[in-house]
């Protein structure tokens, strides 16, 4: 892998996630406390929000955190981070290699790593699954857990590129960083005052088609966060705020009190509208997340 020297504001998407934070990543960071002592971030996806933080980090006259967790509860995601802390070259020949003659036979090679992936769930197959599935839409079928989302129209991007992204995220992801294969509440549990846990837990109004081997209960994480509130935790929540252009609310109540105020982001295009109604024309489907805080 090459050296890359890297002060760029903007962090490259390192895998394709379906509701990731990268385009806006820099305006929820803009929201945070200067003074964590430890950052949660326990639905980690894509990293965005993470990877973002630990670019100000880098630089000693952003510094925001002293130390970081990541955290979900999908093994093999928690592992290419690892990878990319500890091992990049791994990830980047696997990448490469599974990539040799992609173009050119591209269902059956998607279907053959696809395949690979859901006999031993292996972490190095998922980051290419990542990158060449329809729009980063990552759906597992609840009765057995394995991946069943389609392959992406898209070419993917090439091991250059891919290793270039990795070189960035290795160099951004330093010693005070960690990542947990764990439940969420298990890692909010550990968090204290002066501390800051940013959730984005999956959408509550696309559960039925996404995460299907997930268990998630919204009243779970109201519960952890009103303790972490109690405790002196600092908590900043992502959720489904309204779509079609804000004409149609599909946010969620907050237990009152819980959060002291929000806002929306603007999250563009909805990727789950985009596989629902392939070849249909698709307007007013904008869609703006809530964030709210504890503060």
């Amino acid at each position: 892998m090459s050296s890359i020297s890297y002060a760029k504001a903007d962090i490259p998407q390192l895998l394709k996630w379906v509701g990731n934070k990268h385009r806006f990543a820099e305006e929820i960071v803009s929201y945070m406390p200067h003074d964590i002592k430890t950052f949660y971030e326990p639905f980690l996806g894509s990293g965005a929000v993470l990877g973002t933080l630990c670019n100000y980090n880098n630089n000693s006259l952003f510094r925001r955190f002293e130390n970081a967790v990541g955290s979900d509860v999908l093994p093999f995601l928690i592992e290419i981070f690892q990878y990319v802390q500890n091992d990049p070259k791994t990830l980047i020949d696997h990448y490469r290699t599974s990539l040799e003659g992609y173009n050119e036979d591209r269902e059956n090679k998607y279907l053959e790593i696809r395949a690979r992936f859901n006999n031993s769930f292996n972490a190095l197959d998922f980051a290419v699954l990542s990158r060449t599935c329809y729009s980063g839409i990552v759906r597992f079928r609840r009765k057995d857990g394995y991946m069943s989302t389609p392959i992406g129209p898209h070419k993917p991007i090439p091991p250059e590129a891919f290793e270039e992204r990795v070189a960035i995220w290795h160099n951004i992801l330093r010693e005070d960083v960690t990542f947990l294969n764990e439940d969420f509440k298990n890692v909010m549990d550990r968090a204290r005052e002066g501390d800051l846990v940013y959730c984005d837990p999956p959408y509550t109004h696309s559960q039925a088609i996404l995460y299907g081997a997930q268990e998630f209960r919204i009243s779970d994480l109201w519960e952890k966060i009103y303790e972490c509130k109690q405790r002196g935790v600092k908590v900043m929540l992502s959720i489904n705020g309204t779509r079609r252009s804000g004409s149609e609310d599909i946010g969620v109540i907050a237990p009152e009190g819980l959060f002291e105020r929000g806002t929306f982001v603007n999250c563009g295009m909805s990727m789950v509208n985009r596989l629902q109604k392939q070849g249909d024309t698709m307007e007013n489907e904008v869609v703006q997340d809530a964030l709210l805080l504890t503060w």
